[in-house]
């Protein structure tokens, strides 16, 4: 396996308690993998990528451990990850857009980044422009600054910097919610490109929008409330999802060629509950059409398939 994460906690410190955004977490992603990992807003999905990279006040490691290529990460060792960042794993971060100095030029940019890093720039300077390339900008890109590129080609720029060092593994959260439909799909392709080009290694894809994972992901890990849901291989999440809150997800993704008067789209009554004070049990029983007395124990794993794991106590799956 190229990731293990082992009963992961990342807690947010505030003055009344700690608000547990994710919270005893285990799953992996393979070498050549594309996990793709989904949930409504609030489920931890870019408190899990974002602790993965930098964990920083109000962030706080509480348990758990990440084993990246046989090596334990340091998360709660900012100086000791610095040597982690970029070579061994990257993110591309939810606001890409503005991850760039907007008064210094792209190649500037990056030859100050490659320097904090102890790189000689000349070394790499032929590699950018490949890459550039690669995710098909035009030449002489790197002397224009970020002002004078649309939204998908600063977000090419940037996943070219993050990759640039061939890490073994790629964090992408939530890369193209700010990107138009077709730019989606050509940023959606490109990530998959980095893996078939072994430019990464294996690849974490956060997103709310389960229908882009159905174009790129091996497999879909589904979060709700800070821990796992569900998680199994893409077609199985899809066309035979096995966990409630999983079944009404897929209930509410469009339907090509569809009308709101051929078909209205389903939604999930209530709302997910504080992660202040999270419920015992399942975090989804409140909202659950299939509630029994045994939901306010917490759910073990149970295997549903070949690699297809359920958190739920429903007998039926």
């Amino acid at each position: 396996m190229s990731v293990e994460v082992e009963n992961l906690k990342f807690y947010y410190r505030t003055r009344k308690g700690s608000v547990k955004a994710l919270d005893d977490v285990s799953f992996s992603i393979a070498d050549g993998e594309i996990l793709g990992i989904a949930g409504e807003s609030g489920c931890g999905k870019s408190t899990l990528s974002n602790g993965l990279i930098h964990v920083c006040p109000p962030m706080e490691l509480a348990g758990g451990s990440v084993r990246l290529d046989g090596k334990n990460l340091p998360l709660d060792k900012p100086d000791e990850m610095n040597t982690y960042r970029f070579r061994n794993l990257s993110i591309i971060p939810q606001y890409a857009l503005n991850a760039m100095n907007p008064t210094v030029k792209i190649g500037r940019y990056v030859q100050d980044l490659m320097q904090s890093r102890g790189i000689d720039y000349s070394a790499i300077e032929k590699l950018f422009a490949d890459r550039l390339r690669f995710v098909r900008l035009p030449e002489g890109i790197q002397k224009r600054y970020p002002i004078e590129l649309s939204g998908g080609m600063k977000q090419r720029v940037v996943m070219v910097i993050s990759t640039l060092l061939n890490p073994s593994l790629l964090l992408c959260d939530e890369i193209t919610s700010a990107l138009d439909v077709s730019t989606q799909k050509v940023v959606s392709a490109l990530v998959a490109a980095f893996r078939d080009e072994k430019i990464v290694k294996s690849v974490s894809f956060v997103t709310h929008d389960v229908p882009v994972l159905y174009q790129i992901a091996d497999r879909i890990l589904i979060m709700y409330a800070g821990q796992v849901a569900e998680a199994g291989p893409t077609e199985e999440i899809i066309h035979a999802a096995k966990h409630p809150y999983t079944q009404a997800l897929v209930a509410a993704m469009p339907e090509m060629a569809s009308t709101y008067r051929q078909k209205k789209h389903a939604s999930i009554p209530g709302k997910p509950p504080a992660l202040l004070d999270p419920p015992e049990g399942c975090r989804f029983k409140e909202r659950c059409p299939y509630r029994m007395p045994c939901c306010d124990e917490r759910p073990q794993k149970r295997l549903v398939g070949n690699g297809h794991e359920v958190y739920c106590w429903k007998e039926d799956l």
